[in-house]
């Protein structure tokens, strides 16, 4: 299904309604499954619906466009305590059993089929309106009534669902279109205004790590017991924008996620630091589900290493909207580029790869060749990427990696490194190397880099001695550590044997200043 919200858009689509396009219900052929004439014909659907129960239909599809973007989803179970979202207008929980009710439907049939569903929706929006006493005859009367069918408790979400959202949709005018550019569902502009009141002015605060996003804190996180950032973790909400972010901003619901990106791309919230562990995935790390890829980390809860990424929708839905496509692109490039996350799909996950037991988010739809192509436009060209040893043991592999140091090596503090931390060492007429090790199946020519914090006080001779897995020294490459910090820098290509080989990086250079071992790269 293919959506416009342009003005333009939506007049086009009346004039194809009003001439019977082709595929629209005056035009079905006889043979054509009723489930098929069913969605093809959705503007009757809202149009009865609403006509029943005294709801206007353009305040209707309002909704369901904000709630669905006009499809019938299947609600997965994405936060625990927030019951499934069904059916073109997201109705779940207590709410769809309340709905089923007043239309005198059963709760499966509001569910699955889309006039009984329409049906609810509107019965209970209705209900809403009688116990508010709305103005029925003025579309902004009936705002406080759909703050309440949107179920959101947070006051700033539910002003931003009002005035941004909804009544938003209202002005503008959208249109979807189906199979053969036939009109499935229109809506004209109108000149609504909510009569809801404003969310409180106030200076919206950009998030701490992405200045594109708005900060709103979730109180719902904590550390991340010494692991960094490494994956980047793809959800969908199994809900609007404005319902997720405000569920996620609040106590009681424990749980949380960096960041939710709204159905448009117009707009992202930032609510737990990237430093810190926001609690996004129940389940513990197995690389075997994940491609093999670090091993190291099994049996680690994902939250511990990962940044988690909402977004406003569904795994059910059949496509998602460009805008909010490119900007995640945006987002996971930057969360990618400033974490040192390598951007490949073992990498940058579904949370149902990770959790496939309870989860299937972002579904089946989601675009992943056109995201991960976005996202390496957005950050250039992917660089080489090898075999990392880091300076924490827990990064590493140990069949593939090592580094063993003695405790004259300190951990640094200053920020640029690689993983975890770093470790430093004063310059000395000593043999007390830090040494990375790398094991090789087979002989082959390999070129190696290295990473490191610099700073002023930091050796400019600082000495690689390279070692292959024979003992024989290879050559030793002096580094300026005060330059070249918080990147990769190569040393150089050798022929190594297969085995354990080494890269020693030695304190034994002009004294008076600090060594600085943080990762090397075998490539």
């Amino acid at each position: 299904m293919r959506l416009h919200q342009t003005m333009s858009a939506a007049l086009a689509a009346l004039a194809l309604s009003a001439c019977g396009a082709p595929g629209s219900e005056a035009g079905q052929p006889v043979n054509t499954p009723p489930e098929a004439r069913e969605q093809q014909a959705l503007n009757g659907l809202f149009e009865q619906a609403a006509a029943e129960f005294g709801v206007p239909a353009d305040l209707l599809k309002a909704v369901s466009y904000v709630e669905t973007r006009w499809e019938m989803v299947r609600g997965g179970q994405e936060f625990e305590g927030r019951a499934p979202a069904y059916g073109l207008l997201a109705l779940r929980g207590a709410a769809l059993e309340r709905a089923a009710e007043l239309a005198g439907v059963t709760v499966e049939e509001a569910r699955t089929q889309p006039l009984a569903h329409l049906r609810a929706g509107a019965a209970l929006l209705r209900s809403h309106a009688d116990e508010l006493g709305v103005d029925r005859t003025d579309l902004g009367a009936w705002a406080p009534a759909v703050a309440r069918f949107s179920g959101i408790e947070h006051a700033e979400a539910r002003a931003q669902y009002i005035h941004s959202e909804v009544y938003d949709v209202l002005r503008k005018g959208a249109v979807a279109y189906g199979p053969g550019e036939q009109v499935r569902v229109s809506l004209l502009p109108t000149q609504a205004q909510a009569r809801y009141d404003m969310p409180s002015v106030r200076a919206m605060a950009a998030g701490p790590d992405y200045a594109s996003s708005i900060w709103r804190a979730s109180p719902n996180y904590n550390t991340r017991s010494g692991y960094s950032p490494q994956m980047i973790v793809i959800h969908t909400c199994e809900g609007g924008y404005s319902g997720c972010w405000s569920w996620l901003a609040n106590s009681s619901a424990q749980a949380s996620a960096h960041y939710v990106v709204n159905e448009s791309g117009t707009e992202i919230s930032q609510l737990v630091r990237e430093a810190d562990r926001a609690w996004h995935v129940a389940a513990s790390y197995d690389c075997g589900l994940n491609g093999s890829v670090k091993c190291n980390l099994n049996g680690v809860s994902v939250n511990h290493f990962s940044v988690g990424i909402e977004h406003g929708g569904y795994a059910s839905q059949t496509s998602f909207p460009t805008g909010q496509i490119d900007a995640s692109a945006k987002l996971s490039c930057d969360i990618a580029r400033d974490n040192n996350i390598t951007r490949d799909s073992y990498h940058i996950v579904s949370h149902g790869r990770l959790q496939p037991a309870t989860r299937t988010d972002p579904g089946p739809n989601w675009p992943w060749s056109t995201y991960l192509s976005k996202i390496n436009s957005y950050c250039g060209a992917v660089p080489t990427v090898g075999l990392v040893v880091d300076s924490n043991n827990a990064n590493n592999d140990s069949t593939k990696g090592s580094v063993q140091m003695s405790a004259n090596w300190a951990v640094g503090a200053n920020a640029g490194y690689y993983g975890n931390n770093y470790y430093t060492a004063t310059t000395a007429a000593v043999s007390d190397p830090f040494v990375f090790s790398f094991y090789l199946a087979a002989a082959g020519t390999r070129t190696i880099d290295a990473w490191w914090v610099a700073a002023s006080n930091r050796s400019t001779t600082a000495p690689f001695v390279i070692i292959d897995a024979n003992g024989n020294n290879l050559g030793t490459v002096s580094v300026n550590q005060q330059l070249n910090g918080g990147q990769w820098n190569t040393l150089g290509t050798w022929s190594f044997p297969a085995g354990w080989n080494k890269v020693q990086l030695s304190r034994w250079t002009t004294s008076g200043f600090y060594v600085v071992a943080d990762a090397i790269q075998v490539r």
